[in-house]
């Protein structure tokens, strides 16, 4: 589906973290809707190494792009030299989904390296080429505020959140100075979709749950699950969101999100209904003495600047998930 009345034909694309969940999801739908366009997906791509916390450095897999026909760089983007390379290409637009998006990642320095200072070097190759840069912010930079989250009132609770703030004031002040560039941020909600798998215990509760629901197990919850709600956003409005800030002339920060927050009771409930299930619910106690009740993302400058308007329902982003996680289940969980 196309978004825009834009051409992206013709036109030199990158983007990083092309191979994470947000990204290669943005590769496949310029290669499907844009034949002619070229894509180069530029990423680390995983290995074994990992945080303090356990957790894997990069999401980055290739499976992600299994059928992408475009060109594919292996680079850290701490790497300058590696970032210099791409000077040569004249890209047209930067998606700029490269991050470490682990939330309870603890080395507060790696965290500002990655996701601030490399920023900076994604900026001035955009300046070089004068590319409109859409990068992904994050409903992180809200922390604890209360609910419908608004810009411009952040109060991020662990270093990620500040990370994606910190980028935000970065990018205000490049607008600044460069008042004929394009840079809009965008700060996504609870995303789920396709592609995700590889996140590992940071993908969606959509994909937790529904994998839990196939194997036989009864989803398990807090206990008072239909008071907690998030603003779930599926993959498709994500990707709508980046379409429309790219070909916005705008600069700015923007909430995606749906406006529409929904409990963790409901996901649960809609996948049984989906995968035809009957097993309940088991509920334990909340093991955090802070815990956020309720996200929802105030989309109304989102609607205004970018002509942004969320289109999928949970029901509807769930149904259509429900046979990739069943794919996903039998291929990567049951057979190892």
């Amino acid at each position: 589906m196309r978004y825009t009345h834009i051409d992206f034909n013709l036109k030199t694309l990158l983007i990083t973290g092309g191979a994470g969940f947000i990204g290669s999801n943005l590769a496949f739908y310029f290669q499907e809707n844009y034949p002619t366009c070229k894509v180069v997906v530029f990423d680390i791509f995983r290995s074994e190494a990992t945080f303090s916390n356990g957790n894997l450095k990069s999401f980055g897999h290739f499976k992600n792009l299994i059928g992408f026909k475009g060109e594919v760089i292996s680079g850290d983007i701490n790497d300058e030299t590696a970032i210099a390379k791409l000077t040569s290409y004249k890209f047209d637009y930067i998606f700029h989904e490269a991050a470490i998006s682990d939330t309870t990642v603890l080395d507060q320095g790696i965290m500002v390296k990655t996701n601030v200072n490399a920023f900076k070097n994604i900026l001035e190759l955009a300046k070089v080429n004068h590319s409109v840069v859409v990068y992904a912010s994050s409903a992180a930079t809200y922390g604890d505020a209360a609910s419908p989250q608004r810009v411009g009132y952040e109060q991020p609770q662990n270093v990620y959140g500040f990370s994606k703030l910190a980028m935000d004031h970065l990018a205000r002040e490049v607008s600044k100075q460069n008042p004929t560039m394009s840079i809009v941020g965008l700060r996504y909600f609870n995303v789920y979709g396709p592609r995700e798998y590889f996140k590992n215990t940071t993908a969606s509760m959509v994909l937790q749950l529904g994998l839990q629901i196939l194997s036989g197990k009864t989803p398990r919850l807090f206990y008072g699950s239909d008071k907690i709600v998030r603003d779930f956003i599926y993959i498709d409005d994500v990707i709508q969101a980046n379409i429309k800030a790219a070909v916005s002339d705008k600069s700015g920060v923007y909430n995606v999100g749906t406006g529409n927050p929904r409990s963790f009771q409901d996901i649960a409930d809609i996948l049984q209904k989906e995968l035809e299930t009957t097993l309940g619910t088991e509920y334990f106690n909340n093991p955090y003495r802070a815990y956020q009740m309720h996200t929802e993302a105030d989309i109304s400058a989102t609607r205004d600047d970018l002509g942004y308007e969320p289109n999928v329902s949970l029901e509807e982003g769930i149904r259509n998930y429900v046979p990739e996680i069943k794919r996903i289940f039998k291929s990567e969980v049951s057979h190892g």
